[in-house]
């Protein structure tokens, strides 16, 4: 990621749960992290389609949000690379982790 672009997150609308799956980062590796496009208007186009390719997920309940990029790696620290985890952004610009709910 360029230094001069921010990354978009899906951001639950009712939940402020951050949009977190398996990814692969630019070494190849694969790891569990919040879900990011680099530029708005990639996310705008791609994001809906991303969700309704996700079963029993409601694209009408994510909205697409701007974090800076150390606020996004922020969130990969904490999630641990642990599935069971889910990250949440709040309104005050912190993340908080929470334990999903089987």
């Amino acid at each position: 990621m360029e230094e001069d672009q921010m990354p978009y997150v899906l951001q639950n609308k009712n939940t402020e749960q951050l949009f977190t799956c398996m990814l692969v980062n630019h070494y190849g590796l694969a790891y569990y992290g919040v879900k990011f496009w680099p530029e708005q208007e990639e996310a705008n186009e791609l994001s809906r389609d991303f969700l309704l390719s996700i079963t029993g997920v409601v694209p009408e309940d994510w909205q697409v949000i701007e974090l800076e990029e150390g606020e996004m790696k922020l969130c990969n620290v904490k999630l641990k690379n642990d599935p069971n985890l889910s990250i949440c952004w709040l309104p005050t610009r912190k993340s908080e982790v929470r334990k999903l709910e089987n």
